[in-house]
């Protein structure tokens, strides 16, 4: 097996860490409560801003203490794990009282909407707040620094789509609309590389959602299939990614929702798994395999020569830790469709998609990183 020195890693993971409780004290003391929209975006808070550098270094320290090879600032920084990027930059406005076509759900069924995004002019990139925290990132850790951002489809698709570009009075037509997202993504990727970012992580929900039938009137009621709007999102990712430097690795998360222990989709990655590993011109993928809901190991087979699928076997719903040899035993069934060196070990999605995180503790946490860096020693030789 030739040696891998570049992410995804063996052992990896998605992003999101739990935010401990000074931090989530700390934001309610100097932006008030997290139940309204006062405080969806980036802030500038100077004294939250110190409790936030304390945090991330302690959580830094974790990932490293876990064996990782990357690590994260844990989103620390923001409220939710998608919301910050289109609220840095001009023509986006955003609120949870909202209703949404998608929705978080449990065995019991539909529990909230997803927060809406709404436009409210035309998109225009301006500096970053992710970018900000990217370089105290760096700064600030001896692994490799991953940033993770909001793939451009969930922009699309969580403001509503076509129908939303149609009713707008800004845009004349959604490929004026895609031209400038595509550009302000473009803007933020140089903006990211230009201080250093060399592992950038596009985290999107949208494909996922193709997968799941509940969801195939929503995007008809766009006007397209399906499968056409796969086609179409293919083709703006690797748009954004023209022209980006050779050293620096892009994945895609691929995430059937992860809220507070709650989720949004379901279906197998059948009717996607082609295009999504054949026509986007990404690295890697982190795909969500920790329950029956994403399906069989059957769509690996279309992982190409080049590329590794980590496999999110590991869950952060739950406290209950995995039991190694059973994840041994579900690598192994992945391998009759797809080489071991074309795959790796991670958690299903981060841990805190939002502030208030899912239903485990910090040790968990620890232990779940840490179990997934000791199977993947004993898994893969270049671990």
């Amino acid at each position: 097996m030739t040696a891998r020195t570049k992410p995804p890693f063996r052992g990896d993971h998605v992003g999101s860490l739990l935010r401990p409780r000074k931090l989530k004290d700390a934001r309610v003391r100097f932006l008030g409560p997290d139940t309204d929209d006062t405080n969806i975006g980036p802030h500038g808070n100077a004294d939250l801003a110190k409790v936030e550098d304390e945090c991330v270094r302690d959580v830094v320290r974790l990932q490293e203490e876990a064996g990782l090879k990357a690590a994260t600032d844990g989103e620390f920084r923001r409220r939710s794990w998608w919301l910050e990027l289109p609220m840095t930059w001009e023509g986006f406005s955003a609120t949870r009282q909202g209703e949404s076509p998608f929705g978080w759900k449990n065995e019991k069924g539909k529990q909230q909407d997803f927060s809406v995004l709404y436009l409210s002019g035309k998109v225009k990139w301006k500096p970053s707040a992710i970018v900000k925290a990217f370089e105290f990132l760096r700064d600030n850790t001896r692994l490799m620094p991953k940033v993770t951002i909001p793939a451009p489809l969930e922009i699309h698709c969580f403001m509503g789509g076509e129908a939303a570009i149609e009713a707008s009075p800004h845009y004349s037509s959604s490929e004026e609309f895609w031209e400038d997202l595509v550009a302000a993504y473009r803007q933020e990727i140089k903006a990211l590389t230009d201080v250093g970012a060399r592992y950038i992580q596009l985290d999107d929900v949208a494909i996922p959602f193709i997968c799941d039938p509940d969801y195939a009137p929503v995007f008809r009621s766009w006007g397209r299939e399906p499968l056409e709007m796969l086609r179409e999102y293919a083709k703006r990712v690797n748009q954004v990614l023209e022209g980006r430097p050779k050293d620096l690795t892009v994945t895609m998360h691929q995430c059937r929702g992860n809220r507070e222990g709650l989720w949004a989709a379901t279906g197998g990655y059948d009717p996607v798994a082609e295009v999504l590993f054949n026509e986007i011109d990404v690295d890697g993928y982190f795909l969500e395999y920790d329950t029956e809901r994403a399906g069989g190991f059957e769509p690996l087979r279309f992982v190409p020569e080049g590329k590794v699928a980590a496999l999110g076997m590991v869950s952060t719903k739950t406290p209950k830790m995995e039991d190694k040899d059973e994840l041994k035993r579900r690598i192994e069934a992945a391998t009759r469709f797809a080489p071991l060196e074309r795959l790796s070990l991670t958690t299903q999605c981060g841990f805190a998609s939002s502030v208030k995180g899912n239903p485990l503790g910090e040790d968990d946490e620890k232990a779940k990183l840490s179990l997934i860096v000791e199977t993947a020693s004993e898994v893969w030789t270049d671990a």
